[in-house]
């Protein structure tokens, strides 16, 4: 069943950090089954206080996204999104 991968940046510390995760992820995520359906754009709060920005992703199941975010590749360009900022990140099973 198809999963959706959910990231809200909270608050960012480092720019240059966030921009070198940035410039070295691509070629990791192309290793994957997956599709971004959202990344960074606009977005109007409904309910709750705003997040900085918002990504989402989509892979073919549960198991295909923590495959992704659990390999070594992805663990070792994360350190930078992890020194640049705050996420909450989670994944859902789709419908």
């Amino acid at each position: 069943m198809t999963a959706y991968v959910i990231y809200i940046r909270e608050q960012t510390f480092d720019q240059k950090e966030l921009d070198i995760y940035s410039n070295s992820v691509g070629p990791v995520l192309e290793k994957f089954p997956m599709q971004f359906l959202a990344a960074n754009g606009r977005l109007e709060v409904l309910e709750g206080s705003a997040p900085e920005a918002v990504a989402i992703a989509r892979f073919p199941t549960i198991d295909a996204a923590l495959a992704w975010y659990r390999s070594p590749d992805y663990q070792a360009v994360a350190q930078h999104r992890f020194k640049g900022a705050s996420y909450r990140g989670f994944v859902v099973e789709g419908l």
